[in-house]
């Protein structure tokens, strides 16, 4: 599983790090970022709980190149 957040409607509120801190954190300009390239798959359970529960669905679930 591969993730990103979309800068332009994240609003930096950290419930993805909340639910997620192996995954996400808040940069220095106050917005979330994915901190790790390829998300190991005991995580992907949190993860998915991150991207469903962000407030403005800032975080995109991208296509991994083997799929």
């Amino acid at each position: 599983m591969k993730l990103r957040v979309d800068k332009d409607i994240c609003i930096g509120c950290g419930a993805c790090q909340a639910t997620c801190p192996d995954v996400f954190e808040i940069n220095d300009e106050g917005l979330a970022e994915v901190i790790i390239e390829e998300i190991p798959e005991e995580l992907n359970e949190d993860c998915l709980d991150a991207l469903e529960g962000c407030p403005v669905s800032a975080i995109i679930e991208e296509e991994s190149e083997e799929e």
